[in-house]
C-alpha cells in the first residue's frame, strides 16, 4: 500500500467524483481509477460504490478514509519536523485553515511589517483535524484556526467573528431564501467536517439517511455540497473566498463563527507576540466590519 494511493482515496472521498479527484493530482481519470481499484484489491474490499450517476463511500470506505487521513497527517508532520525551512532565521511559519483572517489579514501584516520589514512568512495549509496539533507540535509558530472549542492548551486570541451561513445547492428550494432558521437546517443532512474537536459536530451530520459526506477543511465544503446535494455550514467570508457556481450562501440563524490566532503557551518570541498584537489591534479597530 503506497502513500500516493492513500492520497488518491482521500481526495476521491472529498470530491466523490473521479474526474475532479484525478485533476487534483494532475493525472488522467483512467489511471487514477486503476490506482483506486488496485488499493481496493489490496484491502480485499470495496471502498467506493460507483454507478453511472454517483460515487459514494461504502461502509468499509467510511471506516478506512478517516484512518488514511490520520496516517497521511502523521507522515506529513514527520516530514515537516525535519523541513529545513523551519530553522531559517527571519521566517515565521503560519498555519492557515480555510480563509484565515479573511479581509483583516492585509491590515494585520502591514502592522507586522512596520516592526519587522524583513520578516518572511511560510504558510502551511491546515485541516480541521490538525489545526491545533500543528501548533502543539511546533510544526507552525502560529495558526489561524476556526475555533470550535475543545482545545484549551494552545493560547487563543479570538479576533474575528462572522455570521454563520448555510451552503446550499443552487437547485435547492433553500437557494431562493433570504435567510434560513435553525429549524430549517435541523431537518437536513449536512456534509461533515473531519476532526477530533467536539465542537465540529454541530457543523455536520444531520438527521437520518445512510452514509456520510466528509470534508477535511473549509475549502472543501462548497464542492461537497454541489456534488452531494447536501447542505453545509460555513462562515460568511466563505462567500467571497470559496465561490462555487453550484452553491449559494444563505445567512442562517445560530452562533457566529470565530477565527482565532493560536500559539503555544509560553512562546514569548517577539515576532509571535507582534502578530498576535497586530491581529487584536486590527480586530478592535474594525468592530463594525467583523461583527459582534
Amino acid at each position: 500500500m503506497d502513500v500516493r494511493a492513500l492520497r488518491y482515496a482521500v481526495t476521491l472521498a472529498d470530491t466523490l467524483h473521479f474526474g475532479r479527484a484525478a485533476q487534483a493530482h494532475f493525472i488522467a481519470a483512467q489511471p487514477f481509477g486503476r490506482r483506486i481499484q488496485a488499493l481496493e484489491r489490496e484491502l480485499g474490499t470495496r471502498l467506493f460504490a460507483r454507478t453511472s450517476r454517483r460515487v459514494a463511500l461504502t461502509p468499509a470506505g467510511e471506516r478506512f478514509v478517516p484512518r488514511a487521513r490520520q496516517a497521511l497527517a502523521g507522515l506529513d508532520a514527520l516530514v515537516d519536523q525535519v523541513d529545513a525551512r523551519r530553522d531559517v532565521p527571519g521566517v515565521l511559519r503560519i498555519g492557515v485553515l480555510g480563509f484565515g483572517l479573511a479581509d483583516l489579514w492585509p491590515d494585520v501584516w502591514d502592522l507586522v511589517a512596520a516592526r519587522y520589514p524583513d520578516l518572511a512568512v511560510d504558510t502551511v495549509e491546515l485541516t480541521w483535524a490538525d489545526q491545533y496539533d500543528a501548533v502543539r507540535s511546533g510544526e507552525v509558530d502560529l495558526a489561524l484556526v476556526h475555533d470550535v472549542g475543545g482545545a484549551d492548551d494552545p493560547t487563543l486570541d479570538r479576533v474575528l467573528t462572522s455570521e454563520r451561513v448555510a451552503v446550499v445547492p443552487v437547485r435547492s428550494e433553500f437557494a431562493r431564501a433570504d435567510r434560513l432558521t435553525r429549524a430549517d437546517v435541523a431537518g437536513q443532512r449536512l456534509v461533515s467536517p473531519v476532526g477530533a474537536s467536539a465542537g465540529l459536530a454541530e457543523w455536520g451530520e444531520g438527521a437520518g439517511g445512510r452514509g456520510r459526506v466528509t470534508v477535511r477543511s473549509p475549502a472543501g465544503v462548497a464542492t461537497a455540497v454541489a456534488t452531494s446535494g447536501r447542505l453545509g455550514l460555513h462562515a460568511e467570508p466563505a462567500r467571497r473566498f470559496f465561490p462555487h457556481p453550484g452553491v449559494r450562501y444563505v445567512p442562517v440563524d445560530g452562533p457566529p463563527a470565530t477565527v482565532a490566532v493560536a500559539s503555544r503557551p509560553g512562546d514569548h518570541r517577539d515576532p509571535v507576540a507582534v502578530v498576535r498584537a497586530a491581529a487584536r489591534a486590527v480586530a478592535g479597530l474594525d468592530r463594525n466590519r467583523i461583527g459582534p
